[in-house]
């Protein structure tokens, strides 16, 4: 019998975990009236992608879509935060309990990688996971007492297959 999910475990039974995180329609986007052909459901971990309204097509609007289950989605409307703690925090608990662990941010240029992993440092609300990362390690470390810790940390961005 699985063992129930707590914030203690979370995670730990499954070696990789998928996340899905769709970014705001860009300004461009808005200015243009594109449509909006993705939808979320948080609660079923499941994004549907339709077919886009085409005066050309003698197919209807949302026929021929496709559900895409993950275990965790998050809308466009999500903070960095709850997107930190349901995602990121748990495997950070298990690198501070002496687990190795990776957070691989993937997708085409332009979708929100780089605000996600980084976010705005100045502003607390929107770190993104690398500094709410390394604020949660060392401020664990911080309040530990009966431990010494060596961190090794890295990260690094792949782009046009070039490590930058």
């Amino acid at each position: 019998m699985p063992r129930p999910t707590t914030a203690s475990n979370k995670g730990k039974d499954e070696s990789v975990r998928v996340v899905v995180r769709c970014r705001p329609m860009s300004d461009k986007e808005q200015e243009t009236n594109c449509e909006r052909i993705v939808n979320i459901d948080e609660q079923r971990r499941q994004i549907s992608i339709r077919r886009p309204v085409n005066e050309n097509s003698q197919r209807n609007a949302g026929e021929d879509g496709h559900n895409f289950f993950f275990d965790a989605v998050y809308d466009w409307n999500s903070k960095q935060r709850d997107v930190y703690e349901q995602t990121a925090r748990p495997l950070v608990d298990s690198v501070i309990e002496g687990f190795n662990g990776t957070i691989f941010a993937y997708g085409q240029t332009g979708t929100g990688k780089t605000f996600t992993m980084e976010g705005v440092r100045s502003q607390v609300e929107l770190r993104g996971i690398i500094p709410s990362s390394f604020a949660h390690i060392f401020d664990s470390i911080s309040h530990s007492t009966s431990k010494q810790f060596l961190v090794r940390a890295s990260y690094l961005e792949i782009y046009n297959v070039k490590i930058q």
